[in-house]
């Protein structure tokens, strides 16, 4: 990969996962285990493994993921600066995705647990929404005492998963260390019963330690109360950069008292795993070029778009080389 290391580097910090994507002729199956269509739902071993043998088959893909590790991955791909800090299990999946970082040119910060590599049964609704039932097995097991100074030298940017929120003391010391090395910080909201669930500890976070917000307009409805645009200038309030993304829409970015509106690009959608991941990753590569608003929401839109035309949150290596050139003619 041909990363370019003069460019502003982002650290990623989330769950380390990989992905089990499988198309269900139905939504039964989610009514059967209990998954509320289209959120991310937290399972036992057990419940996983039970999820897995009722929607395994042989077309299912398996793919590192982890919200924040896809937009890393994506980011990487598009020739960005980024490292990623997470905790996998001494096992096949863990080795699965310490190669896949490493071969994509990615600095990684991959700490070994005792337990199972985390894994993430995706499950695609036939009409593309994805169902997501999370087993976090050594992702969880990442600890406030894994953060030290030293993680954060040469890096201008943290960016953390919001599904991290879960665990109050790891994302606080996370993002208080990044402040004193005086990194931008970064947040995206994760999931509507993410937010639900953490509302006071999200708001009191983002107020105090949060420069730039990623959310959708479920995730800001959760937040807020408020609808999209509205959602957009209440949470702007607290932070210096806020992004609300409106699916078919397109997105509302605000940075201190500017707003632009941008548009999506013609997708035929298959599943939407990982379209607000690589969202981030577009936007991030703009940002750290120094490209203005605009251009950032339209390589964002771009590389969104393209995700959601293939099966998970991967796009073949191929198809980087033609999005790259569709970046060219954005940039101007």
């Amino acid at each position: 990969m041909n990363n370019n290391t003069s460019l502003p580097k982002v650290l990623g910090v989330g769950n380390a996962l990989v992905d089990v994507i499988s198309v269900l002729k139905d939504d039964s199956v989610l009514e059967k285990f209990g998954l509320p269509r289209g959120s991310m739902t937290l399972v036992d071993t057990e419940l996983s493994e039970k999820i897995y043998d009722a929607t395994y088959s042989e077309k299912s893909e398996l793919t590192t993921g982890g919200s924040v590790a896809n937009t890393m991955r994506s980011l990487a791909s598009l020739g960005g600066n980024g490292g990623y800090l997470g905790k996998i299990g001494d096992d096949k999946l863990g080795k699965l995705f310490q190669h896949d970082f490493e071969r994509k040119g990615i600095t990684t910060h991959l700490i070994k647990s005792d337990i199972d590599t985390g894994r993430v049964m995706g499950l695609v609704s036939p009409d593309s929404e994805r169902t997501m039932a999370t087993y976090l097995g050594a992702a969880a097991d990442l600890q406030p005492k894994d953060f030290t100074p030293q993680l954060f030298e040469g890096y201008d940017y943290l960016y953390m998963e919001g599904y991290l929120v879960f665990n109050h003391d790891l994302i606080k010391a996370g993002v208080e260390m990044a402040k004193a090395k005086d990194l931008k910080v970064a947040i995206d909201l994760a999931s509507f019963n993410v937010v639900e669930a953490n509302l006071e500890f999200l708001k009191d976070l983002i107020k105090n330690y949060v420069d730039i917000v990623f959310a959708n307009e479920e995730e800001a409805k959760s937040f807020t109360g408020k609808e999209p645009e509205e959602a957009l200038h209440e949470i702007a309030k607290d932070c210096e950069l806020t992004i609300v993304k409106v699916g078919k829409d397109g997105s509302f970015i605000k940075y201190k008292n500017k707003v632009v509106k941008v548009g999506t690009i013609k997708a035929n959608a298959l599943d939407t795993t990982g379209a607000g991941d690589s969202y981030a990753a577009g936007f991030f590569y703009g940002l750290t070029n120094g490209y203005n608003l605009e251009i950032c929401g339209k390589i964002a839109a771009l590389v969104s778009g393209k995700v959601v035309e293939v099966m998970g949150a991967n796009l073949p290596d191929e198809q980087w080389a033609e999005i790259k050139k569709e970046i060219v003619k954005i940039v101007g």
